[in-house]
């Protein structure tokens, strides 16, 4: 038996968050697909964190297998595929946030950073929403897949 089977067997909500989305390269496509709109095998390579080939096709399988993310033929470029988070994907904003807060007490952030930290703290749920209807309005439903 895996030791994600035996995590999940527990029943521990951590050890399950931690198989679906703890580890880093996970958590930062998420948070493209959520606050930088990126949806693109091409867009996450572009990323500044600058991910491994083969690590962003294991984590978009990965995610995809998980329900968190969708997977589509690009309708511009056959050749090409759209990733979209579903909506378990998108339950995944708040996480997001949280860490984009956390991580705002312990190190110094550019303007940019800054303002996304005010909005997460004025106005998070409008921007849930804002994502949500991105997301909606550029992805696609279950029924395409």
């Amino acid at each position: 038996m895996s030791n994600q089977n035996k995590n999940r067997q527990t029943g521990c909500p951590v050890a399950y968050g931690m198989d679906m989305f703890g580890d880093r390269w996970t958590l930062l496509i998420i948070r493209d697909m959520l606050l930088h709109g990126k949806k693109t095998y091409g867009d996450f390579l572009e990323s500044g964190e600058h991910i491994a080939t083969n690590i962003l096709a294991d984590r978009l399988k990965h995610l995809e297998a998980e329900e968190i993310v969708e997977k589509a033929r690009d309708p511009q470029n056959r050749r090409s595929y759209v990733y979209t988070l579903t909506d378990k994907g998108l339950a995944l904003a708040p996480v997001i946030f949280e860490i984009v807060r956390w991580s705002g007490n312990y190190i110094p952030l550019n303007t940019a950073r800054k303002e996304l930290l005010d909005r997460i703290e004025q106005d998070a749920d409008g921007l849930v929403t804002e994502i949500r209807d991105r997301t909606r309005q550029s992805g696609m439903s279950s029924d395409d897949a």
